[in-house]
């Protein structure tokens, strides 16, 4: 009796475990249903060929994927850490040493080089750390995982077409594991949207050609249009009993609803003026025609920023205050805003 009931105990297990786990392909069946997928797409067979054979599974890319650290953090203790004396030093060298470049490609997208080189250092710290995975295999990897299958697989179909028009070869085509490349750490959709041949060779590598990484950095912010006439925002100072629904209201969101909150935050200085707002010195805001809306990063209670338009567009390179505030606060060290 014993023996039936448990076989009939197994048999039930058998019965009801069988959602995704069961029938998820193997990671092999998986890549050649890719592999046809992507001739059916029209992708040449000598392209597919080696980056196929180099697909490899990598189950360190899905545990970072879905166990990514929750550190609690305050914008002040974010702060130091990220824009540490360390980097302000090596940020100012970079600039000056590249001053002539970015210079030329200032002129050319209407993009400050200070906000370039905060970029460039707070994505990979100056080139130094850019991820050493193979791109298309963290990609199919993350695919095959399946917790946002499409996403990765669209990003693989456009790593393929970087490979396809030659802008770096696959045994160079390295980033991190969620598949974010080069200097400047841009998915293949925004290499593809946005990566520039800043030195006119013919090819767009963010890898290791900086007037490439500098070109395509600023034409990201020049296409989300951004305004050299202003800079990112201010750290100010609220009265006491200040109405916090003033600020953008918190919460996580998609970028056209964040944008929403925006305008109904947004007014001009003077209005901000009015509302007692002020600078951290406790002087009146700047006397100027510029709207801007109040960011509290940690909430009410914590620190607060007028944000101009420029903050906007950072906003979407990456939609975390901790980390906009932190390339402002780090392009206003390289060189003060006048």
């Amino acid at each position: 009796m014993f023996r039936t009931l448990l076989s009939l105990s197994l048999v039930s297990l058998v019965s009801f475990a069988t959602p995704a786990e069961q029938q998820k392909p193997s990671f092999a069946d998986y890549t050649a249903a890719l592999k046809q997928e992507a001739l059916s797409k029209g992708y040449a067979p000598e392209l597919i060929e080696p980056v196929f054979a180099s697909l490899t599974y990598h189950e360190r890319i899905v545990k970072a994927d879905q166990t990514q650290p929750e550190v609690v953090e305050t914008l002040s203790t974010y702060l130091p850490k990220r824009v540490s004396e360390t980097r302000i030093s090596m940020a100012r060298e970079r600039y000056q040493a590249y001053l002539p470049q970015l210079n030329d490609i200032a002129e050319k997208y209407g993009v400050q080089g200070r906000f370039i080189v905060a970029l460039w250092g707070l994505e990979s710290s100056f080139g130094r750390i850019m991820g050493n995975e193979s791109v298309p295999s963290a990609l199919v990897t993350l695919a095959y995982d399946g917790r946002r299958e499409s996403f990765f697989k669209q990003e693989f179909y456009h790593a393929l077409d970087i490979l396809a028009q030659g802008h770096i070869s696959l045994e160079q085509m390295k980033g991190s594991w969620a598949g974010a490349m080069g200097q400047s750490q841009f998915m293949p959709s925004s290499f593809i949207a946005y990566a520039e041949d800043g030195d006119g060779d013919g090819k767009k590598d963010i890898w290791t050609n900086q007037a490439d990484v500098f070109a395509s950095i600023a034409n990201y912010l020049k296409q989300q249009g951004w305004d050299n006439s202003k800079t990112w925002g201010r750290e100010v100072i609220l009265p006491a009993g200040f109405d916090a629904t003033n600020a953008i209201a918190r919460g996580s969101l998609k970028r056209s609803e964040w944008l929403e909150r925006w305008a109904l935050s947004e007014r001009s200085l003077a209005d901000w003026n009015a509302l007692g707002v002020t600078r951290l010195n406790k002087t009146a805001l700047p006397q100027r025609d510029i709207s801007a809306a109040l960011v509290l990063p940690d909430g009410e209670g914590g620190r607060a920023f007028l944000a101009y338009d420029n903050y906007k567009v950072l906003m979407h390179w990456n939609r975390s205050y901790y980390f906009v505030t932190s390339v402002g606060y780090l392009a206003d060290l390289i060189i003060a805003p006048e």
